[in-house]
């Protein structure tokens, strides 16, 4: 259980953090505009709370007309305990709340349907536009920290692994990515893996003599689902022996590398289990190349199908490039990321409309799932940045209950210098909330049909 509790850690965090933050956007812009804010929680609170606090009030401050200002002391800041999100509730404003009392009173100066609409687009948008900022940000800081890190694809001699959907298409284990659709295949670039997969053709090297052209699927990233596509295929390089191992009795000694299992080829790790597998607790033989030289050795796997020994770290068989950034270089490139992987998202949502990506649809499981069974800080930021950027995406749809919804209704009344009736907005409001949490149901009752099936 403890992989899940750490996946189901790392998720919370994550979806807390960007609660925040996109929250704070709407409330620090509100604020701005002079609109009041009754209430900021992270996640939602109906019937109860785990925590709140509402700071005491002062002697109210006056603006120039004389009205009162609204502060950050009017604000309920508190926690829910349904983590499907959060809110702030923003005074004069028709949303998940449907406070119709408040909306019967005549308006006050610091309410939101007293400003003027340009004020109100600002606040709208303000959570969307904080979290894209957020994304680059987290981007920046993963550039600046960790550097650009990559193997360049014609080093890794022993080619790519690839998932079973891929091999469907007609790649197969070994083959080294040379172009999608004539243009060379650069494994820098932070999107070549998504720039493959959404090719039309596919050029790969096979048997390290043959070039062959494979066509792309137009469903193929549907197909994949939530899969990676390839990873570069881990050559079984021989690191530290175990004591007493069946490795130490054969002989076997670091930088050696196993190429084969009696007769079946292990040019990659998951061959090698696969290999042993069959041989467990059996005497055979296993091909290593030392210095350059192909080498016998007689060996009994264990009962498990283990020889003892460690694995070389890919990173420290191939060459890997690294490109170090600056403090302002990192910048630049966190927009570059930001903004790629907005547009790799936005083209990837057409596969939603195929039969396999709508199987493919999922809620909070499929997002816990993304993050490693092992706290990994790189990763966890990475996660981070790419929800980040679906959750602006997402929000900014022009669907009613979502900042996209208000956000149509409020362009509606720039262009025709009038606002939508009252009761528009509300019964929008309802279908728009009506239709995302029978979207929430769907999603997560896909999840847990698959791990009942799994």
């Amino acid at each position: 259980m403890e992989p899940f509790f750490i996946k189901a850690l790392q998720f919370v965090a994550a979806l807390a953090f960007l609660v925040i933050i996109h929250e704070f956007g709407h409330y620090i812009i509100a604020r701005w505009c002079g609109i009041k804010v009754e209430k900021f929680y992270l996640f939602f609170n109906p019937w109860f709370s785990i925590a709140k606090w509402k700071p005491k009030k002062r002697a109210p401050k006056l603006d120039k007309n004389g009205n009162e200002r609204a502060t950050w002391r009017d604000t309920e800041y508190g926690i829910g305990w349904l983590p499907l999100g959060g809110y702030v509730k923003i005074a004069g404003m028709i949303d998940e709340s449907m406070d119709k009392e408040q909306m019967k009173q005549p308006a006050k100066p610091w309410e939101f349907r007293s400003k003027p609409a340009w004020q109100r687009l600002l606040v709208m948008i303000g959570g969307v536009t904080f979290n894209f900022i957020l994304a680059i940000l987290i981007y920046a800081g993963i550039t600046f920290w960790w550097g650009d890190k990559y193997i360049p694809l014609q080093s890794a001699t022993e080619g790519m692994e690839f998932t079973p959907a891929a091999i469907d298409a007609g790649f197969r284990n070994g083959d080294i990515l040379l172009t999608a659709d004539g243009k060379t295949i650069d494994a820098s670039k932070d999107d070549f893996l998504f720039t493959t997969a959404t090719a039309k053709e596919v050029k790969v090297l096979r048997n390290f003599r043959d070039t062959v052209a494979i066509a792309i699927p137009s469903d193929f990233l549907a197909r994949l689902g939530k899969e990676r596509f390839m990873t570069y295929r881990q050559p079984v390089v021989v690191d530290k022996i175990q004591g007493m191992s069946p490795a130490s009795e054969a002989g076997i000694i670091e930088g050696d590398h196993i190429v084969a299992v009696d007769t079946l080829s292990t040019r990659s790790y998951s061959e090698l289990t696969e290999a042993l597998q069959k041989y467990a607790g059996k005497p055979t033989t296993v091909t290593i190349e030392r210095g350059g030289k192909p080498l016998q050795v007689n060996i009994t796997p264990t009962e498990s199908g283990k020889l003892g020994f460690q694995l070389k770290r890919i990173t420290d068989i191939y060459p890997t490039v690294t490109v170090s950034y600056g403090f302002f270089e990192s910048f630049p490139k966190g927009v570059e990321k930001g903004t790629t992987t907005l547009v790799n998202y936005v083209v990837s949502l057409k596969q939603l409309f195929s039969k396999d990506g709508v199987t493919s649809i999922g809620g909070f499981g499929t997002m816990g799932d993304m993050f490693p069974e092992k706290w990994n800080w790189l990763i966890f930021w990475e996660i981070t940045a790419f929800l980040s950027v679906v959750l602006a995406f997402m929000n900014i749809l022009p669907i009613p209950a979502l900042d996209g919804g208000h956000v149509l209704f409020l362009i509606y009344e720039i262009i025709f210098r009038r606002q939508a009736p009252e009761k528009v907005l509300e019964y929008a409001q309802i279908a728009g909330m009506s239709l995302l949490i029978a979207l929430l149901l769907y999603a997560n009752g896909a999840d847990l049909v698959r791990a009942i099936s799994n």
